[in-house]
C-alpha cells in the first residue's frame, strides 16, 4: 500500500498513483475476509457492512454513505460502483480492520 493519504471533507483518502500507467497496471480488489469473497457490487457491500453495525446515512444525494452508531465514521462512496477505487476500499479497511482486505486484482 504507497502512496499519500489525504483527509478532506471529513473523508480519509490514499492518492496513489498519479500516471494512468500505475492506475491500470494497479487494480485493486476488495476482499471480505471471512467469506473470502470479493466485493463486487454495492447489494453485497451494504449486506456486509449492515452486519457489522454500519447504517445508510443519507446526508448526501450524490453519495452512498453509511454510518456506524457507535462511532463518529462516516463511508463514503460514489453513487456509481464502476467509480468504486482503491481510495474507496481503502477507507472501509481502516474503518472495519481484520474484516475486510484490499488486494491486486
Amino acid at each position: 500500500m504507497s502512496g499519500v493519504w489525504v483527509f478532506k471533507n471529513g473523508i480519509m483518502r490514499l492518492n496513489e498513483g498519479s500516471t494512468k500507467d500505475q492506475q491500470s497496471s494497479r487494480k485493486k480488489v476488495l476482499v471480505h475476509l471471512p467469506t473470502g469473497q470479493v466485493v463486487s457490487s454495492y447489494s453485497s457491500l451494504r449486506q456486509m457492512l449492515m452486519e457489522l453495525g454500519w447504517e445508510i446515512y443519507y446526508g448526501d444525494i450524490e453519495l452512498l454513505q453509511f454510518h456506524k452508531a457507535s462511532s463518529i465514521d462516516l463511508i463514503s462512496l460514489p453513487k456509481d460502483f464502476y467509480k468504486f477505487n482503491s481510495v474507496y476500499m481503502y477507507d472501509i479497511v481502516v474503518k472495519n480492520p481484520n474484516v475486510f482486505l484490499v488486494r491486486d486484482g
